[in-house]
C-alpha cells in the first residue's frame, strides 16, 4: 500500500464499479489546470463553484468520480457531493484515475 492509497484509500475497485454504472468524471481542478490536460469526456465544475452547482450535478442522475491533480480536492469535491445524497467516489489525482479507467 502506497502513502497516497494510505491517506485517501485505494478507491479502484469502487471506481470500476462506477464507471461499468456509466458514472460522470467530475474534474474540480481550476480552469487554467483543466485546459492543460483533462480526462476526455470528463466534465469541469472548479471545487470553489461545487455547493453553487449541486442540482445541476443532481440532474445527471448518475454516479460520479471526482479528481483533480493529487486527490485532496477531489475528496474534499466528494464530500461535499455526499452531504448533498450525491453517490460519489474519489477517483483522485485525473493522471492515475485516467490509467484506472
Amino acid at each position: 500500500m502506497g502513502l497516497l492509497d494510505f491517506l485517501f484509500g485505494n478507491n479502484t475497485k469502487k471506481i470500476q464499479d462506477f464507471k461499468n454504472r456509466d458514472a460522470v468524471i467530475l474534474d474540480v481542478r481550476t480552469r487554467k489546470e483543466y485546459d492543460a490536460g483533462a480526462i476526455s469526456g470528463s466534465k469541469h465544475i472548479p471545487l470553489n463553484e461545487i455547493n453553487t452547482k449541486i442540482s445541476e450535478i443532481k440532474q445527471w442522475n448518475k454516479p460520479v468520480i471526482t479528481c483533480c491533480a493529487s486527490g485532496v480536492r477531489s475528496g474534499n469535491a466528494a464530500k461535499i457531493l455526499t452531504n448533498n445524497n450525491i453517490e460519489v467516489v474519489n477517483g483522485g489525482g485525473w493522471k492515475s484515475l485516467q490509467k484506472k479507467l
